[in-house]
C-alpha cells in the first residue's frame, strides 16, 4: 500500500464557513485521481463536517467504485458513547452512513486519559475485538491523543489491537505535551504499525512564516512546505500511511506528485526542517482546527478560527479584524469565555485555550489605537 492516505476531515467547501456545504463534485475529481495515481486508503470519523464526511465517502468512492478497489477506516465516537450498548447502534449506523458490509480499518476515535475508562468500563476493547471475529473490522486500532505511559498500558493490556495512529509532525516529535515521538516508540515497541494523523498540523506546516519561507528558499527547497511535513512522516520506518487532510484538488495534485513514488528525506532535508521548526514554534498557537473543543464550549467560541487568525498575526503582524467580524457573526466572541475548561479537557493538543483567548481578545477586541 502506497504511503498517502486521504483523509476526509477537511474536505473542500462551496461556503468555507459552513462545513456542511461540501463540494461533492470536487471531492468526486479528487478521488479519481487519488485512485488513478494508485492510492488506496480512505479515512473518515462519525463527527467530522458535523457528521457528513462518512456519507461524502459513500457518495463520492463508495457508490462509484467496487470494494476492492479501496481501504476504508472508520472510527468510534467513545466520546459519545454512553453505555455498552451504544457500541452496535453507532457501529451499525456508520455501515449504512458508509454503505459498506465491513471496514477495513477501525479504531475507537480519540483515545485519552478520560476517555479510556469509560472505554473499559463499557466493554469497547471487547467490542473491537468482536468485530474482527466477525469480519466486520479486517483490523483494529486506536486513534490516540495523550501521553506514552497511558499507550503503553493499553497496548499491554489489549495486545489485540492491531495498529495505533497517531500525531507525527516535525514541531511535535518532541514536545512534552504531545509527545509524537514516545508514543511513536511505544508503539514500536509492541510491534504496532503506525498511522499518522496531522503531519502538517492543520495547515500550519503548509502555510509557513515568511522567516520559514526565506529558509527554504536559501536552502534551495524544490517542494512544496506541505511536501516536506508528509515526508518526515512517511520517512519513519513503522509509518504504515500518512493522512493528509486534503482540501481542495491543488493539495491533492502535489500530495500525489511527490508521494506516488516516495523518497525518504537526506540528511539535508531533516537540518532545514529542524531550522524551519525553531522559527515556526517562536509564536505560534498548536490548534490543528480539530473542532473538539466547539462541541463543549457553552459560550460557542469558535475556538479553532480565532487561533488561525491568531497565528496569521504571529506570522506576518497583520490583523484582519474582517475575518474576526465574520466568524464571530454567530458564535461567541473571544472575551465571551467564561473560563469552564471543558474545551482544555477535550484539546488533543492540550493548548491552554482560557489564556490563549485571552492574549487573543488583547489583540483583537482592544479598540483601535489603544496602546
Amino acid at each position: 500500500m502506497k504511503k498517502l492516505g486521504f483523509g476526509t476531515m477537511r474536505l473542500p467547501l462551496t461556503n468555507p464557513d459552513d462545513p456542511k456545504r461540501i463540494d461533492y463534485d470536487q471531492v468526486c475529481r479528487m478521488a479519481d485521481h487519488f485512485l488513478e495515481q494508485g492510492f488506496t486508503y480512505f479515512d473518515t470519523a462519525y463527527p467530522y463536517h458535523e457528521e457528513l464526511s462518512e456519507g461524502a465517502v459513500k457518495r463520492c468512492l463508495v457508490d462509484r467504485y467496487p470494494r476492492d478497489r479501496y481501504v476504508l477506516a472508520d472510527k468510534m465516537p467513545i466520546l459519545r458513547v454512553k453505555g455498552p450498548e451504544e457500541y452496535p447502534r453507532y457501529f451499525e449506523e456508520q455501515l449504512r452512513r458508509c454503505g459498506v458490509d465491513y471496514f477495513d480499518y477501525y479504531l475507537l476515535h480519540n483515545m485519552g486519559k478520560e476517555r479510556y475508562g469509560n472505554t473499559v468500563k463499557f466493554g469497547g476493547f471487547e467490542f473491537l475485538r468482536g468485530l474482527k471475529e466477525q469480519g466486520l473490522a479486517k483490523q483494529i486500532g486506536l486513534s490516540y491523543h495523550d501521553d506514552a505511559n497511558l499507550l503503553e498500558e493499553i497496548l499491554t493490556r489489549y495486545p489485540e489491537i492491531d495498529f495505533v495512529q497517531l500525531q507525527i509532525n516535525y514541531l511535535d516529535w518532541n514536545s512534552a505535551a504531545i509527545q509524537s515521538g514516545a508514543c511513536y516508540e511505544t508503539a514500536c515497541r509492541h510491534g504496532k504499525p503506525v498511522v499518522v494523523m496531522e503531519p502538517v498540523k492543520g495547515g500550519s506546516l503548509a502555510n509557513l512564516p515568511e522567516k520559514a519561507m526565506e529558509e527554504m528558499k536559501k536552502r534551495g527547497a524544490k517542494g512544496s512546505p506541505a511536501s516536506y511535513a508528509i515526508r518526515y512522516a512517511a520517512s519513519l520506518d513503522n509509518c504504515m500511511v500518512v493522512l493528509s487532510g486534503m482540501s481542495s484538488m491543488e493539495q491533492m495534485l502535489d500530495n500525489t506528485s511527490y508521494m506516488k513514488d516516495f523518497q525518504p528525506l537526506n540528511e539535508e532535508e531533516r537540518e532545514m526542517l529542524a531550522r524551519i521548526k525553531d522559527i515556526v514554534d517562536s509564536n505560534m498557537v498548536p490548534c490543528t482546527n480539530c473542532r473538539y473543543c466547539m462541541e463543549e464550549c457553552p459560550k460557542n467560541i469558535h475556538i479553532p478560527a480565532y487561533f488561525g487568525l491568531y497565528n496569521m498575526y504571529a506570522a506576518t503582524g497583520n490583523k484582519t479584524n474582517m475575518y474576526y467580524e465574520r466568524a464571530s457573526m454567530n458564535h461567541g466572541k473571544a472575551s465571551d469565555c467564561i473560563k469552564c475548561g471543558k474545551c482544555e479537557r477535550i484539546c488533543p493538543q492540550h493548548i491552554g485555550i482560557r489564556s490563549e483567548l485571552e492574549k487573543f481578545a488583547e489583540i483583537y477586541e482592544k479598540p483601535e489605537g489603544e496602546s
